[in-house]
């Protein structure tokens, strides 16, 4: 079993848990009311430029050229491509990317991003891979649960997000992800190997946590 298997074991009650949460259920239904993906979409795409700069962390990071080329291009689709889906969708709520980004922060997107932030600062390439893996590899396997009846119907609210994760273009991103985790594992002690499991477990349950916040549309209390 390779590394990034047992992480999918340990993980698997909490991304278990994603396909029943009434947010993602309802996404891919095409029930989900504007509202509430509006919502998510503002949220996701501040989440995102906190993503680039990871990716762009691992690049500095790299031993070897090659390496620091695919993460820099992960830099250049987390913007280009994925932002450019919730511009697209900004588009019809007549935002601009502008306001978009000035959307402030909601305390589970801020505290994710900061759990993001910490390991890939001071965790090695492997431990900065592993904390960013939970979103490129759940984000697949629910596009890909939520497809497996087939291709959305032309008129879905949703389709264009369901086909982006879906594809098996963006499932390319998770497995490169994980071929460079599991090489790096084979090298890396026993006390590495603990805190690469914990970022990836409490990334995977931020990602939970992220369809909850965007369902009960969080707000800071106070």
């Amino acid at each position: 079993m390779t590394f990034t298997e047992t992480l999918q074991n340990l993980a698997k009650p909490i991304w278990d848990a994603q396909f029943t949460h009434p947010f993602v259920v309802a996404l891919g239904k095409g029930t989900l009311p504007t509202r509430k993906f509006k919502y998510y979409i503002l949220q996701d795409a501040r989440y995102l430029e906190e993503l680039a700069r990871v990716f762009a962390l691992g690049a500095q990071r790299a031993a070897d050229p090659d390496t620091a080329l695919h993460f820099a291009h992960l830099v250049q689709e987390t913007i280009t491509v994925e932002r450019g889906l919730h511009e697209n969708y900004g588009k019809r709520w007549k935002l601009t990317p502008q306001a978009m980004r000035s959307t402030p922060l909601a305390p589970t997107n801020f505290a994710y991003t900061r759990h993001m932030r910490s390991v890939a600062q001071q965790g090695t390439l492997c431990e900065l891979t592993v904390v960013a893996l939970p979103c490129a590899w759940v984000y697949c396997v629910i596009g890909q649960h939520l497809l497996k009846r087939g291709e959305p119907r032309p008129k879905h609210p949703y389709r264009e997000w369901l086909l982006m994760y879906g594809s098996p273009e963006f499932a390319e991103v998770t497995r490169w992800m994980r071929a460079l985790i599991d090489r790096e594992a084979k090298s890396a002690g026993k006390a590495e190997k603990a805190r690469m499991i914990e970022a990836f477990l409490i990334s995977s349950r931020y990602e939970w946590m992220f369809w909850d916040m965007a369902w009960r549309e969080e707000r800071w209390p106070v």
